[in-house]
């Protein structure tokens, strides 16, 4: 009888199905996963220094955020190799829906802009061209959730524990204000964030990676076709937009981030309506209409052109009016707390939202923010009625309510109650 080599196994030998898992993972993994045995079963002190394990079980962490050095270099390297954006100032007509954003990036609580008209009207193009002029805002250096070192409200859930315990070293640099798109085929757990698995397999710790929500933080959050959106991706920007704050439940990880951001959405209402809950989410409403002026027409068709051919140098061309742009928003940013409206503007205001019969109060808020904030653009300190008129149909359009047999846009039956109560 041929006796079998050494070196091979005999097929009546024992199997071992855990020496032959452990031999088909890579070292980086098999090692973790031996030592969560050998911890759990008390061969090694849960407390040992260098394990990512407390009695037993795992630890919950964030994801370990880059330095200030990586961050401003991925920073700087994805500015050179993004799209080059169209430029704000360069964009022709279009003044509402302009103005409306414009006003969000002044006073963010005004709780963002739905921007709905026919297709081909420049809605994505203007929203992504304002992130030329986003202000910068400081931010604490290597934070996943672009936390404020000054405000608790708006800071992570590691900052914050660090300021309860007295830590003054935060270090703090100025960034810009992000802006997220969220595609319509996001999954729940891109959106809201999930359970780092790779850092569970390597390290054996159950860390969270934070989501879109929490990269949008303080900053701004688009959604390009809003209403063909997802509704479970609905009811999840529904809470976030009306409390500030996510909350993640995910494979035994409960966390709460501050969630702040300023919802833009644009859509072409005749692919479908919003669900009425989102909508009045939104803080203003602008109508985008096709432009009807040939010569402005010829305009926008020669200066897409332009940009076509040579994005470069048609961007410096408007770098002087974007540049007056930026400095005109930072100063109304500035500004903004010493602007004030007059009481009795602010009992017409409300008159106008109760004889229009629009549901809460949310309206007379915003109306009161948004005039406020046009004040401050035009470097004014004090609200005039001029400034309620322009601001007031954005407001309340989208609040009335829908009679299906009323023929009579929306806009035009706020203006004609507006000059009713002011007159």
């Amino acid at each position: 009888m041929r006796l079998l080599p050494t070196a091979m196994a005999s097929p009546f030998s024992t199997f071992s199905p855990t020496a032959a898992a452990r031999a088909l993972l890579p070292a980086s993994i098999s090692r973790p996963l031996s030592l969560a045995a050998a911890a759990s079963s008390g061969r090694i002190p849960p407390s040992s220094k260098g394990l990512g394990f407390r009695r037993g079980r795992f630890t919950v962490c964030n994801v370990a955020a880059p330095t200030a050095a990586e961050k401003e270099a991925t920073a700087s390297a994805a500015k050179e190799s993004q799209r080059p954006v169209y430029p704000f100032a360069a964009i022709v007509g279009q003044d509402e829906m302009k103005l409306c954003l414009l006003l969000n990036v002044i006073d963010p609580k005004i709780g963002g802009v739905m921007i709905m008209g026919d297709r081909g009207t420049g809605k994505s193009t203007t929203v992504r061209s304002l992130v030329d002029l986003l202000p910068d805002i400081p931010v604490v250096v290597g934070d996943p959730f672009n936390s404020d070192p000054d405000d608790p409200e708006v800071m992570g859930p590691e900052v914050r524990e660090r300021v309860l315990q007295g830590d003054t070293s935060l270090p703090v640099t100025t960034a810009k204000i992000t802006m997220v798109d969220l595609p319509l085929g996001a999954t729940e757990d891109r959106v809201c964030g999930t359970i780092d698995i790779e850092k569970a397999l390597t390290e054996g710790v159950k860390a969270f990676e934070p989501g879109l929500l929490a990269k949008a933080n303080r900053g701004i959050l688009y959604v390009d076709e809003v209403n063909l959106l997802d509704d479970h991706l609905v009811d999840v920007l529904l809470d976030s937009a009306a409390s500030g704050w996510n909350t993640v439940e995910r494979e035994g990880i409960s966390i709460s981030h501050p969630a702040r951001f300023i919802l833009i959405g644009s859509g072409n209402p005749e692919e479908g309506e919003l669900r009425p809950q989102l909508l009045d989410r939104f803080g203003m409403h602008a109508q985008v209409g096709t432009v009807r002026d040939a010569e402005l027409r010829v305009k926008i068709v020669e200066e897409r052109a332009r940009f076509d051919r040579d994005p470069k140098a048609f961007r410096d061309s408007y770098k002087e009016e974007q540049e007056k742009l930026q400095d005109q928003i930072s100063s109304a940013r500035s500004n903004l707390g010493a602007v004030q409206i007059d009481h009795d503007l602010r009992v017409k205001i409300s008159k106008v939202c109760s004889e229009l019969n629009v549901d809460g109060l949310r309206g007379d808020i915003v109306t009161n923010r948004a005039a406020k904030a046009l004040a401050s653009l035009k470097g004014r300190d004090k609200v005039t009625v001029e400034d309620i008129a322009t601001v007031i149909p954005n407001c309340l359009r989208h609040r009335l309510r829908k009679d299906p047999l009323e023929s009579i846009d929306s806009g035009l039956l706020v203006i004609e109650k507006f000059y009713e109560v002011f007159s």
